[in-house]
């Protein structure tokens, strides 16, 4: 019976074997039929070797210093030039004004600014040694650690020169200061970007899930033929949200202030009016993210995943923008929460006004608008 047996099992392995390769086929066929599974499947890891490869970077390059010349001669004009040579420096300008520094440090144009004093030749050839001033912008503790140390970099690379010139020829070490975080305290970078990302990720996937929730149910057919207006059902969809991210707002400002140590420079009420307008662009989002999103996991997905991750990159809290490639850079300005987290250092650490974040105000409310009427406009008042 054995051997009677042996062909028939024989055979089995090779109609095995061929039903596996038609199930192997059939499911490539799948795949390549699927335009968003090959997206992710060769889309995405394009897309995070490019994002991770240029902007997951701390290296810092072309950073704007500003300079006051107040000796105005050769020694000073000498190095200033090793600075303009230098791949981590750009010259935004050299002036004698120290209101000049103050306003560019304020506004956020310059990074770090260098100080030579009127005396600075005079004590150089006949002391045989001179003093110049480091000041850097501490809300960012990481860049301005950076900053600090390639500039005595190029101050020592200009003692080595000035030796080998003229033996005894010293420039001393400079002294450096910290403006706005002179302890380079880590709360004062992450704090705001915290805040910009919670604050964010909240309104967006909440708004977006309790949406889709309603559609999954078929409950939101009852509100569409009710005598509701489909904007009211919107509005009632985020009002409760809105209230909750503004209790997150005030919770994470108390414990930044009284557990973490921050200081709280500016206006508490412009502060609140500013993230009452942010978190509101991120309802706005949700509900455009609601539209598209057919079940509840798709929902959360576009919202942690659409969200998450840009936020995190292109905010500024974590990588410096202005190291990026221009195209990022470019597309960092579409991002909520990069303008967000300009305003809150503005006014928590700088203690500045409206009239300074008034450009960022303008461009929330601009894409507060834009958002609102896409997602009116594509919110359905009939569910196909």
């Amino acid at each position: 019976m054995c051997f009677l047996n042996w062909p028939e099992k024989q055979n089995a392995a090779p109609t095995e074997m061929k039903q596996f390769l038609i199930f192997v086929r059939k499911e490539f066929k799948h795949v390549f039929r699927d335009r968003k599974t090959l997206l992710m499947l060769f889309g995405l890891p394009v897309v995070q070797i490019v994002l991770f490869g240029f902007a997951l970077t701390n290296e810092i390059k072309n950073s704007s210093v500003l300079i006051l010349d107040h000796s105005k001669d050769q020694d000073t004009r000498n190095l200033i030039s090793k600075i303009e040579g230098s791949a981590y420096f750009e010259v935004y300008g050299v002036s004698d004004n120290p209101q000049e520094m103050e306003k560019a440090f304020h506004e956020g144009r310059i990074k770090s600014g260098i100080i030579f004093p009127a005396n600075f030749s005079k004590d150089l050839h006949h002391l045989g040694k001179a003093q110049v001033n480091i000041v850097t912008d501490g809300s960012d503790p990481n860049t301005a650690t950076s900053l600090t140390t390639y500039l005595n970099a190029i101050v020592q690379d200009y003692n080595q020169q000035s030796q080998r010139l003229k033996p005894g020829f010293l420039l001393v070490k400079a002294e450096t200061r910290m403006v706005y975080n002179p302890e380079l305290k880590g709360a004062y970078n992450y704090v705001p970007g915290v805040m910009a990302l919670v604050l964010l990720l909240v309104s967006v996937m909440m708004t977006s899930i309790s949406i889709v929730r309603e559609k999954e149910m078929g409950t939101m057919e009852v509100l569409l033929v009710s005598p509701f207006k489909p904007l009211l059902v919107l509005l009632s969809k985020a009002v409760p949200y809105l209230l909750i991210s503004v209790v997150n707002l005030l919770i994470i400002l108390l414990l930044s202030v009284f557990a973490l140590g921050l200081p709280f420079a500016g206006s508490i009420g412009l502060l609140v009016l500013v993230s009452v307008l942010y978190i509101i662009t991120g309802l706005s989002l949700g509900l455009l993210i609601s539209s598209a999103a057919a079940s509840q996991q798709a929902a959360m997905l576009l919202s942690v995943m659409g969200m998450l991750l840009p936020t995190m990159l292109f905010a500024g809290f974590m990588f410096p923008i202005e190291n990026m490639p221009l195209a990022l850079q470019v597309f960092s300005n579409i991002v909520p929460a990069k303008w967000y987290y300009i305003i809150v250092k503005s006014i928590m650490i700088k203690g500045l006004g409206l009239s300074a974040i008034f450009k960022e105000v303008l461009i929330l409310s601009g894409m507060t608008l834009f958002l609102l009427t896409v997602s009116l406009k594509k919110f359905k008042t009939r569910l196909e």
